[in-house]
């Protein structure tokens, strides 16, 4: 194991719940970083491997995964792939990687891997990245508590429906629970409202709330619905490249200003995640 602290920045794009757009926001807030100078890498820890399909990678052509890093010691600089995003590097998944949970539940220092695969990455070839974006699964595993034993930050990607505030409970819970044991550098510094339809009275309602509890940590920035959004994963592009005067391309690089211009404040002491009621209690051993 490594012992050094990473000095990259590292963004745990998670919610437990699926179709919320954590792909669709990884891919997409990456590549706008990237359209700023920024040097990014992108990691799947999803066993359905939609970001490698996003970014038009054959997932199911036998190369080495993330899967291989973190159980059976391959190297991230030797499994990372170029994408057709200038300075967007991808680390895909597939289907193996649903093995992991299993392989990986009696192993040692299982939470860490991810940390320590990337601080090898760091201080060796291809050297540093300026972001690392870690598209989660919709489940809080192992796969996830990796992530967030690796992540600096966490961007929460929520639509605005009825059960938003419950999937926050628990996802608060758990990211409390890493900072005491497992992590104490990882904050919950941004939730992105996704597919936002304001002309709906629920929309403003739920956004409401989540800023009651949460903030200045719900971005004034939201995603809105978005035809070309939905058609860019299927031309293995970002909606940046494949519709770039798009509602949804603006929406990512406003995204991506205010999400640097969070990154460019102090993090105040009250950025420690107190987690809202939720019921039963999460184990992070």
């Amino acid at each position: 194991m490594t012992s050094g602290r990473l000095t990259m920045d590292v963004i745990a794009v998670i919610n437990q719940k699926g179709g919320v757009g954590k792909t669709t926001t990884t891919v997409n807030l990456g590549v706008a970083l990237a359209e700023r100078g920024k040097r990014i890498l992108l990691i799947d820890m999803d066993p359905q491997a939609n970001l490698g399909t996003h970014l038009g990678i054959d997932v199911n052509d036998g190369a080495t995964t993330i899967y291989d890093v973190l159980t059976r010691d391959k190297r991230l600089c030797d499994v990372l792939r170029e994408t057709t995003e200038p300075e967007v590097f991808c680390v895909p998944s597939n289907l193996e990687l649903s093995a992991a949970e299993l392989e990986l539940v009696s192993m040692v220092g299982r939470e860490t891997l991810l940390r320590d695969a990337l601080e090898v990455l760091e201080t060796g070839e291809p050297g540093r990245f300026d972001s690392v974006l870690l598209d989660c699964p919709p489940s809080l595993g192992v796969l996830t508590i990796n992530a967030l034993c690796a992540a600096t930050r966490v961007l929460v990607p929520l639509q605005a429906e009825f059960f938003a505030l419950q999937g926050m409970a628990k996802l608060t819970e758990i990211i409390g629970l890493v900072q005491r044991r497992l992590n104490p550098e990882v904050t919950l510094d941004g939730i992105v409202a996704c597919k936002v339809d304001r002309r709906t009275k629920l929309t403003h309602e739920v956004l409401d709330e989540v800023r009651r509890f949460f903030g200045d940590r719900l971005m004034d920035t939201v995603i809105r619905p978005n035809v070309k959004l939905a058609e860019a994963p299927s031309y293995g592009q970002s909606v940046l490249s494949y519709a770039p005067d798009s509602n949804g391309a603006e929406d990512y690089r406003r995204l991506a200003r205010e999400w640097v211009g969070e990154l460019a404040k102090d993090v105040p002491t009250d950025r420690d995640v107190e987690p809202i009621a939720a019921e039963g209690a999460a184990e992070v051993e």
